[in-house]
C-alpha cells in the first residue's frame, strides 16, 4: 500500500504514538518544541540501535575504545573548535506572522540551494533574488525580514552566581566529538592502544535548532554515536576510503534497503577537511544525512592543544616520529537512526481475507519486544499459570510481553504494530501434550512446538540485546 510522503510520515507519527516509541514532550503542558520523549517501545528500539553500534565499532574492533565524556566543558574548549564565533544558522523571520525560519530551508524549498559557508550578505542577496518563489511554511507569505546568523550553541548558567550570562558562559555541548578530542592523550596514557586507534561515543548533545521539522530527524536535544580514528596522516586517505565501506555496510547489513540508502559528496569543504561525504536515507520527506564520514585532518587536536597549551603529539613507539595525528570520523545520529529504521520497517498489507494490517518489520536484533507470550484465556488459572512460567524462562534472556487481554486476533495485531517477531500461545493442548503455538510475524505462519524445544528454537532465530 502506498502513500504521499506527507501522509506516510503522518501516518508513523500517529503509530509511534499511540504504540509507545514516542511522545512529544510535556504534552499536557502543550508539547515543547522540537523536543519528544521515547516512550517504553521506543527506548527499546533505541537502546538496540545503540548496542548494535557499539558491538560493531567496539566489541568488535581490538583497537577502538569506548569514552562517556561530560556534556559540559570548559568554554575555552569551545573556542578552540570555533563553535562560538562559527557555529550558527541563517534566520529570518515572515513579516506577517512573525514565524521564525532557517533561511537555507525556505531557499531549498523553493529549489535553491546555500552554501552553508555564505555569509550573512550573500545569503540576503539570494533571498532578494528569489522573493517571489519563497513562502512562509505557516501563513504562505513571501515578506521575510533580513537574514541574521543566530548561534546554535545552547547557553548555561552553571557555576555563574552573577546572574550575568555574558560574562564566562558554558555552553552543553553541540556535539559529542570534542569531548574525544580533549580526552585523546588520557586515552593514549591509560590504556594499551598505539596509533592507529578509534575513540567511540555515544552521547547527548544539544543545538539551538530554529525551526522544529520533520519529527525526531531534527531535534534540539539528540542523540550521537560517534567515532573519531587516530591515524598517521600517510594513511589517512585509505582510512577514510576503508570506513566509508564499512559504514555503508553496516546499514546494509543492519536490514535497512538497500535502495533507500545513497552516498552524497560535500563539494564545498570546510577549510580543514580533505574529504566529506554523508550517507543518505530515503526518509518520507526525501533523501536526508544519516551519517557522515568525514576526513578532518589534524585540525582538530591542534586547535586543541594551541588553545589548551598542552602537547598532544604522538611519538611513534618503533620510529620514533612525532607528529599530530590525522582524524577519520564517523558520526550517526540515533534518533535519524531510530526514524530511519521505523520508516524501513513501516509496513501495510491487504491479507488474504480481505483485512488489513500495520506491521512493524523491525530486523529482529533491533525489534523492542523479541517474544509475547499469551494465555488463550485470561480466566483459566491453568492456562496462565503456564504461560507465565513460560515467560519467566525467558524474560532474563530476551526482552518478553506478557499479554491477556483481548481476544488472540486483537493480541496479533498490537504485537504487529510493535514489531514482535514470535508470539507463543498456552492453550488447552499445552496442558495435555506439552505443545505451544508459535507464530511468525512476518509469515504469520503458526507452529506447535514442543516448550522444552522452545529455547533453543528462539535461540537460533534471536539476539539476546
Amino acid at each position: 500500500m502506498t502513500h504521499n510522503n506527507e501522509d506516510l510520515l503522518n501516518r508513523i507519527v500517529s503509530l509511534c504514538k499511540r504504540r509507545g516509541f514516542v511522545f512529544p514532550s510535556s504534552e499536557i503542558y502543550g508539547g515543547f518544541s522540537a523536543v519528544y520523549d521515547y516512550g517504553s517501545y521506543g527506548v527499546e528500539l533505541a537502546n538496540n540501535i545503540k548496542s548494535l553500534w557499539w558491538k560493531v565499532m567496539v566489541r568488535e574492533n581490538e583497537n577502538i575504545v569506548g569514552l562517556d565524556a561530560s556534556i559540559f566543558m570548559h568554554p575555552k574548549a569551545w573556542e578552540a573548535s570555533g563553535h562560538t564565533s562559527g557555529f550558527s544558522d541563517p534566520l529570518s523571520e515572515c513579516k506577517e506572522c512573525h514565524t521564525r525560519v532557517r533561511a537555507d530551508h525556505i531557499l531549498e524549498e523553493a529549489g535553491v540551494f546555500a552554501d552553508e559557508k555564505m555569509n550573512e550578505e550573500e545569503i540576503n542577496r539570494l533571498f532578494e533574488e528569489n522573493k517571489e518563489k519563497l513562502r512562509c511554511p505557516k501563513c504562505g507569505s513571501s515578506d521575510f525580514s533580513k537574514v541574521k546568523k543566530f548561534n546554535l550553541l545552547v547557553q548555561s548558567n552553571l557555576g555563574n552566581f552573577t546572574g550575568d550570562w555574558n560574562k564566562e558562559p558554558v555552553y552543553l555541548r553541540g556535539e559529542t566529538c570534542q569531548g574525544i578530542y580533549v580526552n585523546f592523550k588520557n586515552v593514549l596514557d591509560s590504556t594499551r592502544v598505539k596509533v592507529p586507534f578509534g575513540i567511540a561515543q555515544i552521547g547527548k548533545a544539544f543545538r539551538n535548532e530554529i525551526t522544529a521539522r520533520q519529527f525526531v530527524f531534527r531535534k534540539r536535544e539528540f542523540e550521537q554515536m560517534e567515532m573519531q580514528y587516530f591515524i598517521h596522516p600517510d594513511g589517512a586517505t585509505q582510512s577514510f576510503e576503508e570506513w566509508r565501506d564499512r559504514r555503508w555496510q553496516f546499514y546494509i547489513d543492519m536490514g535497512i534497503k538497500k535502495e533507500n540508502l545513497k552516498w552524497h559528496e560535500h563539494e564545498n569543504l570546510v577549510f580543514y577537511a580533505k574529504a566529506a561525504w554523508d550517507i543518505e536515507y530515503k526518509f518520507p520527506f526525501g533523501f536526508k544525512e544519516l551519517e557522515g564520514v568525514h576526513y578532518r585532518t589534524d585540525h582538530d587536536l591542534s586547535q586543541h592543544s594551541k588553545f589548551s597549551g598542552k602537547d598532544l603529539s604522538y611519538r611513534d613507539p618503533k620510529t620514533n616520529e612525532k607528529y599530530i595525528p590525522h582524524v577519520v570520523e564517523t558520526s550517526a545520529g540515533v534518533d535519524r537512526t531510530f526514524l530511519a529504521v521505523i520508516t524501513d520497517a513501516y509496513t501495510e498489507e491487504k491479507l488474504e481475507d480481505g483485512n488489513e494490517r500495520t506491521v512493524m518489520k523491525f530486523p529482529k536484533e533491533l525489534a523492542p519486544i523479541k517474544i509475547a507470550i499469551f494465555p488463550l484465556l485470561r480466566n483459566k488459572p491453568e492456562l496462565v499459570k503456564k504461560a507465565r512460567e513460560i515467560y519467566d524462562s525467558l524474560k532474563a534472556r530476551y526482552m518478553c510481553e506478557f499479554d491477556d487481554n483481548g481476544n488472540i486476533g486483537k493480541r496479533y495485531r498490537r504485537q504487529d504494530e510493535i514489531g514482535t517477531p514470535y508470539c507463543v500461545t498456552v492453550d488447552f493442548d499445552t496442558l495435555e501434550d506439552g505443545t505451544v503455538t508459535v507464530r511468525n510475524r512476518d509469515s504469520m505462519k503458526q507452529e506447535r512446538k514442543k516448550i522444552e524445544e522452545l529455547k533453543e528454537y528462539l535461540e537460533k532465530e534471536l539476539s539476546p540485546f
